[in-house]
């Protein structure tokens, strides 16, 4: 066969009736019966080359009444039918157009992103190599340019010192705030009356500015008139009043504790949804085969949710590395440097101290610690579990 067959399914005219071969229907010859067969009766072969067998066809979906089919045969080089390569050519040249226009529509975003994110990284980069005090942007580049900030950086104790407490600050944060956003998020899987109200109620610290949740704990741990030590004499558990903020023994549990009212709802929510996730059929199964509440969590809670409990795990690392305004607002660093974190430390060196390089240069470190952490962690999340 010189070319490839092609069906093309067209309803016929209101006189032409379908002669169905296979019951032996018989019915008059038509014109085109006619001319389809020569003098002697014998069909005339059909000049596209196509056998018997298929020149007429009729679908399963077509009218049995009018429908016949036409078969016509298309060589590679029939006009009417483009070729693949062409298709495929247009195809590519439409989706090339399409991914440039996407990138021009996007690049002045692109263009206002970089602009806000590189330069401030730019300019805090080049910063920890210049040596000397100034705060003017425009003077740093007559400043010499060395390692001497990372070098007494590293060399220097207070900032060993605020890294020990940063650890401290994380793990204190991080480990609470899970286990009460665990045990809200399971609370609220249950269907119970006012479930709706409960959930705003629980998210609301959530929302809520850092500075704010600053003063109230302000209010509640005050050593005079806090509610806190109200509750704690009436109960008999203490028996001076305690200043929790200004004592060295207690600011830095006193500032992890707002630090997980304010971050715990996160959990929740993340938690939330991905028990929300799992099919509910999978809990009857386990009921019907006796399986107790801990087995239940232990083999369909647990490996339903874990995936999202590291990633926010993760990201209140993140957050909890850069928290500023609560330990600032609260306590400013101290006592005696007991709540100095990393981000305090490199607020005291560039507008305390005006040491723009060392604060630079203790910047760039957290930055990179925090970078080399979510990339690690991220890495290992994709691994285990996608």
């Amino acid at each position: 066969m010189a070319g490839e067959i092609r069906a093309v399914d067209r309803l016929a005219c209101g006189t032409c009736r379908y002669n169905q071969r296979r019951a032996g229907e018989a019915r008059p010859a038509s014109r085109r019966d006619h001319a389809s067969r020569g003098e002697s009766g014998e069909p005339v072969p059909d000049p596209t080359g196509a056998p018997r067998e298929l020149q007429r066809v009729r679908h399963p979906l077509q009218p049995r009444r009018h429908a016949h089919a036409v078969f016509l045969a298309t060589d590679r080089g029939n006009p009417r039918q483009p070729a693949e390569g062409a298709e495929r050519g247009r195809a590519a040249t439409m989706i090339g157009r399409s991914r440039w226009v996407g990138y021009a529509l996007l690049s002045p975003a692109l263009v206002a992103v970089g602009f806000l994110i590189g330069y401030p990284l730019y300019l805090v980069i080049t910063t920890s190599f210049r040596q000397g005090k100034t705060l003017d942007v425009l003077r740093l580049s007559a400043l010499p340019a060395g390692l001497g900030n990372y070098r007494t950086v590293l060399g220097s104790e207070a900032t060993w010192h605020s890294v020990g407490v940063t650890l401290v600050y994380l793990v204190g944060t991080i480990g609470p705030a899970f286990a009460i956003g665990l045990l809200t998020a399971l609370l609220l899987n249950r269907a119970f009356p006012g479930r709706r109200w409960l959930r705003s109620f629980i998210l609301l610290p959530w929302a809520v500015p850092g500075v704010i949740v600053s003063i109230v704990f302000l209010w509640l741990l005050d050593g005079s008139f806090g509610v806190v030590n109200a509750l704690l004499r009436q109960a008999g558990w203490l028996s001076t009043d305690l200043a929790w903020f200004a004592n060295d023994d207690t600011a830095l549990g006193a500032v992890i504790v707002a630090t997980v009212w304010k971050a715990y709802p996160f959990f929740t929510l993340t938690l939330l949804a991905a028990l929300q996730a799992i099919p509910a059929t999978l809990y009857e199964a386990a009921r019907v085969d006796g399986a107790t509440a801990w087995q239940r969590f232990r083999h369909i809670s647990w490996p339903g949710i874990r995936a999202a409990a590291v990633l926010a795990a993760i990201l209140n690392t993140l957050w909890a590395l850069r928290e500023f305004d609560i330990i600032y607002v609260t306590t400013g660093g101290g006592p005696d440097r007991a709540t100095e974190t990393l981000a305090v430390r490199i607020y005291q060196e560039a507008f305390a101290f005006f040491r723009m390089g060392t604060a630079s240069a203790l910047g760039v470190l957290t930055m990179v610690f925090a970078a080399l952490l979510a990339l690690a962690s991220m890495r290992t999340l994709r691994r285990e579990y996608f």
